[in-house]
């Protein structure tokens, strides 16, 4: 895996072979940072990862000037991995090992963007949008990213604002 701009561009990072996550494909991951290239300046907003998984995309944020990224991830392996990458690629990024639905229950913390890229045969997938805006987990004019596969739809959610299709990824974009 690799990232794929920024001061770090190039740089590889290898997550063991046994942590649970399926990682963004760089194709897609290169779509989404596109996109938000057009619409946040990174040096400037907080963000959360949420379900961090290899660290990936909170590495990329990083990569580009965020300063302010906080990384959620319950599997204590990849919290591992994504803290040792952090430190060795010198990254501002903190990551707490907790549950994403019992952080969002408990911090009183918004962000400027969030991300979550959850397991997709999670039960509690479709939620996650309303977790997150019941929480006020998005600062005014926040950003939520979802990513998700075909079987999910959120068009019709009331902060629902455009979707991004990358094969069988999907990227559900909300504005508060």
């Amino acid at each position: 895996m690799r990232i794929i701009s920024g001061n770090l561009k190039g740089r590889r990072f290898n997550p063991p072979v046994k942590i649970p996550a399926r990682p963004t494909t760089d194709s897609a991951k290169e779509g989404l940072f596109n996109i938000l290239t057009n619409i946040i300046d990174f040096e400037s907003v907080s963000f959360l990862d949420l379900f961090g998984g290899t660290g990936s995309i909170s590495y990329e944020m990083g990569s580009r000037g965020c300063t302010e990224i906080v990384c959620i991830e319950k599997d204590v392996k990849s919290v591992n991995f994504i803290r040792q990458t952090a430190t060795e690629f010198q990254l501002p990024i903190t990551v707490i090992q907790m549950d994403v639905f019992e952080y969002m229950r408990s911090t009183r913390t918004a962000f400027d963007v969030i991300f979550a890229g959850p397991p997709y045969k999670l039960d509690l997938l479709d939620q996650i949008p309303d977790e997150i805006f019941a929480a006020e987990l998005l600062k005014p004019d926040g950003l939520f990213i979802l990513e998700h596969n075909p079987h999910h739809n959120f068009d019709a959610h009331p902060h629902f604002k455009r979707k991004r299709n990358y094969g069988t990824t999907i990227f559900s974009i909300f504005e508060l």
